[in-house]
């Protein structure tokens, strides 16, 4: 299922639409690396092309961390 976030990053409010998957190994990113969602999603916005929206970053990141990461 397809859900709406928002979160405040660097000081505004924004919102992204992301499925339940990528929204629960984003998480167990942040976990992984002792930061909170909001850090790691703040840190996702800082990287991603201009020409990019958020939920998609999102996607991308979660996909290179598991392709990256598995055996």
């Amino acid at each position: 299922m397809i859900r709406k976030h928002s979160v405040s990053l660097r000081g505004h409010r924004t919102s992204f639409s992301l499925e339940d998957d990528f929204w629960h190994e984003a998480i167990a990113i942040a976990r992984a690396r002792n930061m909170s969602i909001a850090a790691l999603l703040s840190e996702i916005d800082e990287n991603r092309d201009a020409g990019s929206n958020l939920s998609s970053a999102i996607r991308l990141h979660v996909l290179h961390h598991l392709k990256t990461t598995r055996p």
